[in-house]
C-alpha cells in the first residue's frame, strides 16, 4: 500500500468537512454512543481507556506536587450557591436544578455541581480555624453538569468527567505562586504526554472565570485552526473566603482571610488530542495515553509457529509497553485498517519468511515509515520507536501551529486574516473591553490569552490606536 493511500475508507475527509470528520472519528473509533439524554454520550471502553490513561498520568503529576484527592457532594443547595453572588450569576444560565426527592417536593432546591467552589468553600470554614492546617492542597475527580445549549461528544456536553483542583493558602502570594504552578502543570502534560503544544497566558477580565482574580489558561490550536482552551487556572484572592466566612488565627493569634485556588482539565482533552494529531484515516494517539501502544498483526497465521511466535513476542514487549495480538478470522488488511482508525501507534506484523529471517515489520501510525527490525532487539527498539511517535507528533503539530500563527498591527490586516487564515491571530491590545468586543464584532474572534512570554509587536492597539498594552493571541475557538 502507498505510503499516503487512503487506508480507511468510510472517514469523510477534514478538509472536505471538518465537523463531519471529528463526529466520524469519534463514532468509528468506538469512542462514544448517543445517549437518550440529549447532550450527553456514552464513553465506550476505548475512549474511556484513553481517559483513564490521562488519568493517571495527571493524578500521578498531583500527588508529586502534594496534592490529595477528595470527593464532594454532587448536589449544592441554592442557599450555599448563592453566597458567592459573581460566581452563581456567572453559571446561572447552565445550572440544572433537582426540586423533588421521590414524590416530595424538596424545601429548599439543589444544584447539580457545574463546579464545585462553594461545596469546598463550606467544608474549608468547618475544618481550617488555624495557621497550622494551611495550606490545603486538594483536587476531586468527578462529573459536573453544565445545561449547554449546543452539544459535541468531548468538546462540549451536559454532563462531563473532569478534575477540579481546589487549594487554600494563608497568603495571596501562595495562592499565586500555586495557581502558576498549577498551570505549568499543565502544559507539561499537554506536552510531555499528549504531544500538543500550548500557548500559556492569562485570560482578559471578559473572559474570566466567574468570581476569579486571574484565570490562566493553557490554549492549543486545531487542525481547522480553530482553539481549544485545554485547563485554566484561577487565583481568587480572599473573595470566596469572606463570602463564606473562612478566617484562620496567624501566628501573631491574630484572624486572617485565607486566599484560594482552582484548576481544572476535562475530557475535552480527548477531543484535543483528536483534533490535534487526526487525520483522513482516523485517530492518531500520542503513545502516553494509547489503550494499546502496539499491535501485533500475524501474517499468514495458519501456517506452523506463527501464532506461538506471535504470542513469544507479546509476552517479550509486555515488558516495554502496552500491546495486544489480533488473532481474529479477519485478513490482514482488515486489521491494517481498524488499527490505522484507532490510532494504535505502532503495529507488528510476523509471518513465515519475517520468523526465517529472525525479524519483524514494525510500522508506525503518525507517518507510515516501515522498519525492518531483528527480533533479538525488539525489547530496545519499541521503546526507541514510541519516543520517535511522539516526537514526530510534537514537532508536526508545533510547526502547524506556528505556520497558522498570524501577526496583524491594524484593524485591516487583523480581519483579512480572521476570514481568510484560520488559526492564532497575535496583536496588540489597549485593554479596553470596547476593543475586544469590538473585534468580535467585525472579525468574529475571541481574545484567547495575554501569553505570560509578552513581546511588542506595535506600540498602538490593533483595534483603536490607542497606546497598546499587552499582545493578545485572539482567534475563533471551540
Amino acid at each position: 500500500m502507498a505510503k499516503n493511500e487512503k487506508m480507511v475508507k468510510d472517514i469523510t475527509a477534514m478538509d472536505e468537512d471538518f465537523a463531519k470528520w471529528y463526529t466520524d472519528v469519534v463514532i468509528k473509533a468506538e469512542l462514544i454512543d448517543y445517549s437518550s439524554v440529549r447532550g450527553c454520550m456514552v464513553i465506550r471502553p476505548y475512549g474511556y481507556a484513553i481517559w483513564e490513561n490521562i488519568q493517571s498520568l495527571m493524578d500521578g503529576m498531583f500527588k508529586a506536587t502534594g496534592h490529595e484527592n477528595v470527593y464532594m457532594p454532587m448536589f449544592i443547595p441554592e442557599s450555599l450557591l448563592q453566597k458567592e453572588k459573581d460566581h452563581v450569576e456567572g453559571f446561572g444560565p447552565e445550572v440544572t436544578w433537582v426540586t423533588h426527592g421521590g414524590s416530595e417536593e424538596l424545601e429548599e432546591k439543589l444544584c447539580v455541581r457545574p463546579t464545585s467552589e462553594t461545596l469546598f468553600c463550606e467544608h474549608y470554614k468547618n475544618i481550617i480555624h488555624s495557621y497550622r492546617d494551611l495550606p490545603k492542597l486538594y483536587n476531586q475527580w468527578c462529573s459536573v453538569v453544565r445545561w449547554e445549549k449546543t452539544t459535541r461528544p468531548f468538546l462540549r456536553s451536559r454532563e462531563f468527567l473532569w478534575q477540579e483542583g481546589h487549594t487554600i493558602h494563608a497568603t495571596a502570594e501562595e495562592a499565586e505562586q500555586e495557581t502558576v504552578r498549577m498551570l505549568n502543570v499543565y502544559a507539561e502534560f499537554c506536552e510531555k504526554y499528549l504531544a500538543m503544544p500550548v500557548v500559556k497566558g492569562v485570560k482578559t477580565e471578559k473572559e474570566r472565570f466567574a468570581g476569579a482574580k486571574d484565570t490562566y489558561t493553557i490554549e492549543a490550536l486545531m487542525h481547522d485552526g480553530k482553539a481549544l482552551q485545554s485547563g485554566t487556572s484561577h487565583y481568587f484572592g480572599d473573595g470566596f473566603a469572606k463570602a463564606f466566612g473562612i478566617e484562620f488565627t496567624n501566628k501573631e493569634n491574630k484572624a486572617e482571610t485565607p486566599h484560594q485556588t482552582s484548576w481544572g482539565t476535562t475530557t475535552r482533552l480527548i477531543g484535543a488530542i483528536i483534533m490535534t494529531h487526526g487525520d483522513d484515516n482516523g485517530l492518531v494517539l500520542p503513545p502516553a495515553i494509547a489503550p494499546t501502544q502496539l499491535v501485533i498483526v500475524p501474517i499468514a497465521s495458519h501456517k506452523p509457529g506463527v501464532k506461538e511466535k506471535a504470542a513469544e513476542i507479546e509476552a517479550r514487549l509486555k515488558e516495554v509497553c502496552r500491546v495486544k495480538t489480533d488473532n481474529s478470522e479477519q485478513s490482514p488488511g482488515w486489521k491494517f485498517a481498524e488499527y490505522e482508525m484507532k490510532g494504535v501507534p505502532l503495529r507488528l506484523e510476523i509471518g513465515p519468511k519475517d520468523i526465517e529471517n529472525n525479524q519483524c515489520v514494525v510500522v508506525r501510525r503518525d507517518n507510515r515509515e516501515k522498519y525492518f527490525i531483528s527480533l533479538d532487539e525488539i525489547e530496545t527498539k519499541i521503546p526507541e520507536l514510541l519516543k520517535a511517535v511522539h516526537d514526530g507528533l510534537y514537532e508536526k503539530a508545533l510547526a502547524r501551529r506556528e505556520e497558522m500563527t498570524y501577526n496583524a498591527t491594524t484593524l485591516e490586516e487583523f480581519c483579512n486574516i480572521a476570514d481568510n487564515k484560520p488559526g492564532f491571530i497575535k496583536a496588540m491590545w489597549c485593554e479596553d473591553r470596547a476593543c475586544e468586543d469590538k473585534l468580535k464584532e467585525v472579525a468574529g474572534v475571541t481574545s484567547r490569552c495575554m501569553p505570560l512570554v509578552q513581546e511588542s509587536l506595535s506600540d498602538k492597539c490593533v483595534c483603536c490606536g490607542k497606546p497598546a498594552k499587552k499582545l493578545v493571541y485572539w482567534g475563533k475557538a471551540y
